[in-house]
């Protein structure tokens, strides 16, 4: 043998596997392994501490394996991000990086709270606040500096699928199963000031458009609908899909927006004031989950990634140019969508991924929760600090990056990174 063991290791050894034939059945193998190896009198006993030992070690060994073999990942990400350090100027350390990206031991909290699946999250745009939507019928708001939890908002009587603070911060808007939007006024201890009725099904999703005065919403009744918060009407019902639709995004500007459905697994680009489809975007194999636009600032990366020439100036449709959606095909599509052409295919699971839009490779994979993550939120806030994070100096300010993800294992994990 290759390995040597003194004579007890060996003996164990030796009744460890006549242990393990003799459980497994394997009669004649026990009987001629027990002739071979000298244990004329070994007979399995419960009370010996050779019962079970080869499966108990064989199991240990597995699980060492994937200890190893995670360990060896974080140990990649490390000498990954250290290489990319190396090439920063003198004085510019992973605090201030703007490049710095999230990774899975960069959690910052783990909030628990919640009694069901977390369906989605929002930053608030000012403070150090976050919500948090749940099947459980309740929002909870949470002070992601600290990881506490500072309320509890209760008022929808079913799952709540989705959640979003105003540009100022000065409102919250939600929206569930029970048919309801409902907005929370934050200034007056998130006191409901307006429910919002009309809807026909469960509602999908209810955002603020630019102004903050409206909200748009889609739904399972086949709808998005514009409601105007002063009244709390609705003003206007839109049909661009012939089946649930999941979401609604509006444009920058208010001018059109962004919907995904389950029929025939599309997604729209809608003008707002006609209601007329502009584009429809077709390509995936099962349901699109979500749509979002793509940032101007992406547009670079996007047409580099496709070997197109850079224009001197951005259109002036540059933040419809273009779109992402996700599926339950466990594709993430990114596309022309004012053409309605499909431009890149990446594949996706349900981790957490980073990708590089000038290449269109996953540059990072984050093992975040142990169940799907169902929303993921980035939030960014400047705030007044010196490097040892001291409120009130006069060094330049940080800004500060904050990720939060949500997911059906009832809690959600938050990031926190500061750049100058």
């Amino acid at each position: 043998m290759s390995i040597l063991l003194s004579e007890r290791q060996t003996d164990d050894l030796h009744k460890a596997i006549l242990d393990y034939l003799h459980n497994a059945g394997f009669t004649k193998s026990f009987d001629q392994f027990k002739e071979d190896a000298k244990l004329a009198d070994f007979q399995p006993d419960l009370g010996q501490k050779s019962n079970g030992l080869l499966v108990k070690k064989w199991t240990s060994v597995i699980r060492m394996q994937k200890k190893i073999m995670d360990l060896e990942a974080r140990l990649q990400e490390a000498l990954h991000d250290n290489s990319n350090m190396a090439a920063l100027p003198a004085g510019f350390s992973r605090r201030n990086n703007p490049d710095w990206l999230p990774t899975a031991g960069s959690s910052k909290h783990t909030l628990t709270g919640h009694r069901d699946a977390v369906n989605a999250v929002a930053f608030h745009p000012v403070y150090s606040v976050l919500v948090s939507a749940s099947d459980d019928s309740t929002m909870k708001v949470w002070d992601w500096e600290t990881g506490e939890m500072e309320r509890t908002l209760k008022g929808h009587t079913k799952r709540i699928t989705d959640c979003e603070y105003d540009s100022k911060g000065k409102s919250l808007v939600s929206c569930a199963y029970d048919l309801f939007i409902k907005l929370w006024n934050v200034e007056n201890d998130y006191q409901n000031f307006a429910t919002l009725r009309g809807h026909e099904h469960s509602v999908s999703s209810a955002k603020f458009l630019p102004g903050d005065d409206r909200i748009i919403s889609s739904s399972r009744d086949q709808t998005v609908r514009i409601w105007e918060i002063a009244t709390t009407h609705c003003i206007k019902v839109i049909r661009p899909h012939s089946d649930w639709i999941r979401c609604a995004i509006p444009s920058s500007d208010g001018k059109f927006f962004l919907t995904c459905s389950m029929d025939m697994f599309t997604a729209h680009l809608v003008e707002l004031d006609s209601g007329i489809t502009k584009s429809e975007l077709r390509g995936h194999d099962n349901v699109v989950e979500s749509a979002v636009f793509m940032p101007v600032s992406c547009i670079p990366a996007i047409r580099e990634l496709l070997g197109q020439r850079a224009q001197p100036s951005v259109p002036d449709n540059a933040n419809i140019s273009y779109a992402a959606t996700s599926s339950r095909d466990k594709t993430i599509k990114i596309w022309d969508a004012l053409r309605g052409q499909l431009l890149l295919s990446a594949a996706d699971d349900h981790t957490i991924r980073i990708w590089e839009l000038k290449t269109g490779r996953c540059i990072r994979k984050i093992e975040a929760h142990e169940r799907f993550v169902s929303s993921l939120a980035w939030g960014r806030q400047t705030i007044s600090s010196d490097t040892n994070g001291k409120a009130g100096s006069s060094s330049a300010p940080l800004l500060m990056n904050v990720i939060a993800s949500a997911s059906s294992d009832q809690v959600y994990g938050t990031s926190v990174h500061f750049v100058r």
